[in-house]
């Protein structure tokens, strides 16, 4: 037997909502509770709430924390106001990179970064073994469970456990101590899933309890406990990469397309800055498109990607569009053929299915 699959706080709560487990990057997480198009529809149309609690915590603080984290993150980090966080890479020296993130600054030097769960020990060894000045980096993960509320009706159904307006919590932005449902948790305006809604960070035992209570709350209006089937076609449609898949050690931020959460000018540099200058100043060799098929068949994560009959690239991310019922997908490819447009085979079982590049993302949210 191999070791043991780690299990979140709310682990005993998924059977009550019919939960059905997967192994998950070395964690028993939900894959879906009642199927994955109808937790896809009611985030898209009314909302869902996800465990998330498998996503890491670590705290750096320290006099110094700006000027540190400045140092190993991709993007500014001068710019987060305190109540603010920011989306950023951490890079290896080549421009690869170890993981994506969201900052938040809590405090004038203190920072919570949230990192993915199978890069948490990664992450937190490559930021200890880089640390210089007054900084502390702790690794909290084990201290905090997280859940996400993700849907149009997602403020509507928390504002309904907390006094705190929630209206004044904008995106990308966040309180901490907020009450709700009778605990202190930090509420931030995030997601991953191209809508609307809250991610909250707490004690485990104050997560397991609003677990229950926003899915009664939001209960009449159709909100549904959602697992990592629709998470992934959620955040497939909305074109947010994902760690393995869009970006890896092998793929940098700027071939991902995460280009925004990097800042090419800052001085003094980031971990990998020259090596993704010098990738700029070059030219990309291949980017990430949209594809969507012409043939019947679903491009699915490796597939290869031909043009001409020579192989271009692979595909990333690929599934069938819930929404759309479109046979779409994220592939990496060389640059000289990534014009939307442009006509492209991608190997189905051993047989070549047409495709064509197509304009991302696939779903964007009426404001």
């Amino acid at each position: 037997m191999t070791n043991e699959l780690k299990r979140t706080p709310l682990f005993d709560e998924y059977a009550k909502y019919g939960g059905k487990t997967v192994d998950f990057g070395g964690w028993e997480l939900p894959v879906q509770f009642s199927s994955i198009k109808e937790e896809h529809d009611a985030v898209r149309n009314r909302a869902g709430l996800f465990d998330v609690s498998h996503m890491g915590e670590i705290i750096v603080e320290g006099p110094d924390a700006l000027v540190y984290l400045q140092k190993m993150l991709s993007n500014d980090i001068s710019k987060i106001a305190i109540g603010g966080a920011q989306y950023s890479a951490l890079c290896y020296e080549d421009g690869g990179v170890v993981d994506d993130l969201l900052t938040y600054r809590l405090e004038n030097n203190r920072y919570l970064l949230c990192v993915n769960a199978a890069n948490i020990e990664k992450d937190f060894e490559w930021l200890q073994q880089h640390v210089e000045g007054d900084v502390k980096v702790a690794n909290l993960s084990d201290d905090y469970a997280q859940i996400a509320l993700q849907g149009p009706l997602s403020q509507e159904v928390l504002q309904t456990l907390t006094a705190t307006d929630l209206t004044a919590i904008k995106y990308f932005k966040f309180q901490d101590n907020v009450e709700v449902g009778g605990h202190s948790v930090l509420v931030s305006r995030s997601g991953y899933t191209g809508e609307d809604g809250f991610e909250i960070y707490g004690a485990p035992a104050a997560i397991v309890d609003l677990w229950n209570k926003i899915l009664e709350a939001g209960k009449d209006q159709g909100v549904v406990a959602a697992g990592l089937g629709a998470r992934d076609t959620l955040r497939f449609e909305a074109c947010l990469p994902l760690y393995g898949q869009e970006i890896s050690k092998e793929i940098s931020p700027l071939e991902a397309g995460i280009g925004f959460a990097v800042k090419l000018a800052k001085d003094p540099q980031f971990i990998g800055q020259q090596a993704l200058i010098d990738q700029k100043e070059n030219g990309l060799t291949r980017k990430s498109v949209g594809i969507e098929m012409i043939d019947k068949g679903i491009p699915r994560h490796g597939y290869k990607v031909f043009k001409d009959g020579e192989e271009i690239g692979f595909v990333t991310t690929g599934t069938q569009s819930p929404m759309t019922k479109r046979n779409i997908g994220l592939a990496l490819i060389d640059a000289k053929f990534t014009e939307v447009g442009t006509e492209l085979e991608i190997e189905v079982r051993k047989n070549r299915a047409k495709a064509v590049v197509v304009e991302t993302p696939f779903y964007k949210r009426a404001k």
